[in-house]
């Protein structure tokens, strides 16, 4: 495992969340639960909007393109951690790291733009209702949509190349579970100023951009419903906004105190990583679902028609 100063590593090892193996086994059944529940969540929910004609609208529309970027970005990271949790050998290639932090950073990068597209389309539902159907169209929806994965792909490509651009000719041992790059710019075999100030600027770009929008786009909202006459209409508007304020806090939250803030102990990174890499796919469809009624009432119908007899049980 060990590398000379004159040969460039071929692969890393990644030292995980802990090294004592009962934690390890604990670790493996929680991270197990996390990953099938967010896996049969968000199939759940793109399925939900594709079998009910009532949620094809834009709202929904974005709502899928989040689950499958969730179920994308957890699948790229849990699996690997699961595997490395029961083996000894924790090494990934220099390959595989790539491909991870790659694709770790597509679909990262998507989400981020995807969640301030739909914060706009929540923008227009409450503060121009009569001209939502001619400024939400399909085409529109499509071309934002699409936008959101060009950017995780632009920024993911960027980030990427100025990681591994860099020497790696000295220790290949990775404080983290999964291929992530402040984990690896920290064994870089030269100075990562460059590096450091690019995967910044695309954080600026792809993070707080977007952040900045959505605060935006929930001022202007918060000052329309607060001008509502009816009370049912405000809360109905709060509902539907607080779904995805909830999601937005969760996921940008981390996201920013990983990319955007000085840099703290290894440990707090990894606990961070941890939540918005693991925890949060999760957590986006409960949320959604929850808070829901029109996703409640599809899941109940769809649910009607598959098993009736045994609903009828309950009658």
């Amino acid at each position: 495992m060990k590398q000379t100063n004159q040969t460039q590593v071929t692969e890393f090892l990644l030292l995980g969340l802990s090294d004592d193996p009962h934690t390890q086994q604990l670790l493996f059944i929680l991270f197990l639960g996390i990953y099938l529940v967010t896996v049969l969540g968000n199939l759940l929910l793109i399925s939900l909007v594709q079998v009910d004609s009532l949620l094809h609208t834009p709202m929904y529309f974005f709502l899928c393109n989040l689950s499958l970027a969730d179920l994308c970005f957890s699948t790229n990271i849990i699996p690997q951690a699961l595997v490395h949790l029961l083996s000894r050998k924790k090494v990934i290639p220099l390959t595989r790291c790539t491909a991870q932090l790659l694709l770790f950073l597509i679909f990262g990068g998507t989400q981020c733009v995807l969640l301030a597209v739909m914060s706009y389309d929540r923008y227009v539902a409450i503060c121009n209702p009569l001209h939502y159907p001619s400024i939400m169209t399909w085409r529109v929806c499509a071309r934002l949509a699409a936008g959101s994965w060009t950017s995780g792909i632009l920024v993911s490509v960027v980030d990427t190349t100025f990681t591994l651009r860099l020497p790696y000719r000295g220790s290949n041992s990775i404080a983290h579970f999964f291929c992530e790059a402040p984990a690896l710019l920290t064994l870089a075999s030269t100075d990562t100023w460059t590096s450091e100030m690019a995967i910044f600027l695309m954080g600026v770009m792809i993070l707080l951009i977007p952040v900045s929008f959505i605060l935006l786009s929930y001022c202007r909202i918060i000052v329309t419903v607060v001008r509502m006459k009816s009370a049912v209409g405000r809360l109905k508007a709060f509902s539907t906004c607080g779904s995805h304020i909830m999601v937005v806090i969760l996921f940008y939250g981390s996201a920013v105190v990983t990319y955007m803030t000085p840099k703290s102990s290894k440990e707090q990174e990894k606990l961070v990583s941890v939540f918005y890499t693991v925890v949060t796919p999760m957590l986006n469809p409960l949320i959604y679902s929850l808070r829901n009624k029109d996703v409640k009432r599809a899941l109940r119908k769809v649910a009607t028609r598959n098993f009736p007899c045994r609903l009828g049980i309950f009658h």
